[in-house]
């Protein structure tokens, strides 16, 4: 990796940039992270990037400055993370404040009306995306556990309706359960074979 300096401006740069053409939520720019930082200038890798977004998931706020908060404390710590925030936080405090001032005239517009609905329809593509390349990362790792987690989790959200809160608390508790219980055995290992 190249110098602090170096780092951070690159992190303002980049979250700067996908916070300003990013439109659909959060997980959208989640996706364009991952692309920008584990694709393109890897800096975090594939399966830190997974941790990080469930981190982000999993805190309360919006994902995008969750998202923007983790990797940039990843990157360049405290510093990383304050850079990253500022620069998600520009671009959508602009924007809103320039609609708030246009507001009735915006409401009233044909042409935003059909180009809002348009983006609807190519953040839905890119939802979608995201969760088959968050899958496939899970799926590629080739741990029946968490297979096994990423299917209970989607059958108990969609078909029976369970919300999601309660998903992600018995997703915490499973994984601290799990932590714990490799490093009891991996202990134990450790010790036998001495």
């Amino acid at each position: 990796m190249k110098s602090k300096k170096e780092v951070l401006r690159k992190l303002f740069i980049s979250t700067l940039y996908l916070s300003a053409f990013t439109f659909g939520g959060g997980y959208v720019i989640v996706t364009l992270m991952k692309k920008k930082f584990v694709d393109e200038y890897h800096w975090i890798e594939e399966n830190e990037m997974l941790d990080l977004i469930a981190i982000a998931q999993s805190a309360p706020g919006a994902i995008a400055v969750n998202g923007a908060i983790v990797v940039g404390y990843k990157l360049a710590g405290m510093v990383g993370a304050v850079t990253a925030i500022i620069a998600t936080i520009i671009p959508p405090f602009l924007i809103i404040s320039v609609i708030s001032v246009f507001y009735n005239a915006f409401r009233e517009n044909f042409v935003i009306s059909q180009l809002l609905e348009g983006m609807q329809a190519g953040v839905g593509a890119v939802i979608a995306a995201v969760v088959y390349e968050m899958a496939a990362g899970i799926i590629h790792g080739r741990s029946p556990i968490s297979i096994g987690i990423m299917l209970a989790a989607f059958v108990a959200t969609c078909f029976f309706g369970v919300n999601v809160v309660y998903v992600v608390l018995v997703c915490i508790l499973f994984g601290i359960v799990r932590t714990l219980v490799e490093k009891k055995t991996g202990h134990v290992e450790r010790e036998e074979m001495k």
